[in-house]
């Protein structure tokens, strides 16, 4: 419970102290005063990101590396370590992102306290991150995702809030455009569109190569942990004769089949993002918490069927799922407790057996069995019970307000 027995309310203190100590060891493990199991993470802030924070000083995009394949806002977080001059490029970055955690455990703590909401969601996030182990400190996906849960908490009483910061996100790393899928009030999808407009615009005037990413993008392959990735696994193992290489900043599957395997997951985010359209056309029933239900939903649904499933897609989920479950009537409860079960085995197969899904062997396929399992079965449930609760059949809706009070008025005494 958030309230003591005197009606004074609560201070979250092992929540608080959970984060800590959780939050404290990632710390540890990114600054290499414990070594995690398997590859070095931080790599990817020491090598990648830093040689993009020296093209990205000079005005300019860096064009001629093809691993960069991000909207043109991302180019702030990857110069957001300049804002601690007092620190190493990665030892910046990495205090900057565990800020950002903790913007996120403070918006989900204040918002925990409103009427009809609840701290379970704030839990959420505390456990289900340090799961994933040091790779949320060593991608700015958890900016990202602080950038999201703020555009969702904002959303009932602040529509042009929320929809500025969708837009926004959406120029960090697009999938929070996934946000507005609920969105009810035009005043949001206006704003978002302003938003990504004007921040656009003055990217592609003030930097070239703004939009190469698009690029990039449309040539990458199939990741080996993506869901179609299990068809390769599989087929290693029956003669199958391609092969697995870095490509394009992941390591991918190459060979037969693969460009198909991808024209299929294509098709499927096209089948998820009609069925989202069906949906929102059907649902008659808005709640507060409707909103980032939806906004849960969709983001499951387009990373079951990308072509790349990359550890840190899963800070997105955690973090959208912590905010449905803020809402004491969010029907999100199983499909989050999947989401951060599948955290779980996440880092088993990266980075600590990475080496095994890499090599397809019995111990790698199983985690990514799993781990692929629990998401899709999160994002068909996820899905069912949005359905369920916004677009019920007509003679299972509930009378309105004053049709009830006509009715009670009408019966004989």
């Amino acid at each position: 419970m958030d309230i003591a027995d005197g009606g004074r309310l609560r201070p979250p203190v092992a929540l608080l102290g959970t984060w800590s100590l959780t939050r404290l060891l990632l710390l540890l493990f990114v600054f290499k005063v414990f070594v995690f199991p398997g590859p070095d993470v931080t790599s990817d802030v020491s090598v990648t990101y830093h040689g993009w924070y020296e093209v990205l000083r000079d005005g300019t995009f860096p064009l001629a590396d093809v691993t960069w394949q991000y909207p043109p806002a991302a180019a702030l977080a990857i110069l957001s370590p300049a804002a601690l001059p007092f620190l190493d490029y990665a030892s910046a970055f990495f205090v900057l992102a565990c800020l950002a955690d903790l913007a996120v455990l403070s918006l989900l703590l204040y918002s925990g306290v409103r009427p009809g909401r609840t701290r379970r969601g704030a839990w959420v996030w505390v456990v289900g991150v340090p799961l994933l182990g040091p790779t949320v400190y060593a991608r700015y996906d958890v900016m990202v995702t602080a950038v999201a849960v703020a555009a969702l908490l904002a959303g009932a009483r602040h529509p042009r809030l929320m929809g500025a910061l969708a837009g926004f996100g959406a120029l960090l790393k697009v999938w929070p455009a996934l946000l507005l899928v609920g969105a009810v009030r035009r005043r949001a999808w206006a704003s978002a569109a302003v938003t990504v407009a004007a921040l656009a615009s003055g990217f592609a005037v003030a930097m070239p190569g703004a939009f190469a990413f698009l690029t990039f993008q449309g040539d990458r392959g199939t990741e080996v942990e993506s869901v179609g990735a299990l068809v390769f696994h599989v087929g290693r193992h029956f003669g199958w004769e391609g092969q697995v290489a870095l490509n394009y900043g992941s390591i991918e599957f190459l060979g037969p089949f693969v460009k198909t395997v991808s024209t299929v997951a294509l098709l499927l985010t096209v089948a998820a993002f009609g069925w989202l359209l069906l949906w929102r056309l059907r649902a008659t029933r808005f709640l507060p918490h409707t909103l980032a239900d939806a906004a849960f939903v969709a983001v499951l649904l387009f990373t079951v069927t990308s072509r790349v499933i990359s550890p840190q897609y899963l800070v997105w989920l955690v973090g959208l799922a912590a905010v449905c479950l803020g809402f004491r009537a969010s029907r999100m409860t199983l499909p989050a407790a999947l989401v951060v079960a599948a955290c779980l085995v996440t880092v088993l197969e990266f980075p600590i057996g990475f080496g095994h899904v890499v090599a397809s062997d019995a111990y790698g396929m199983t985690l990514l069995f799993t781990r692929n399992g629990l998401l899709v079965v999160a994002a068909l449930t996820a899905a069912l019970e949005l359905w369920r609760a916004t677009a019920p059949p007509r003679a299972q809706l509930p009378p309105l307000p004053d049709q009830a009070t006509r009715a009670r008025q009408t019966q004989p005494s």
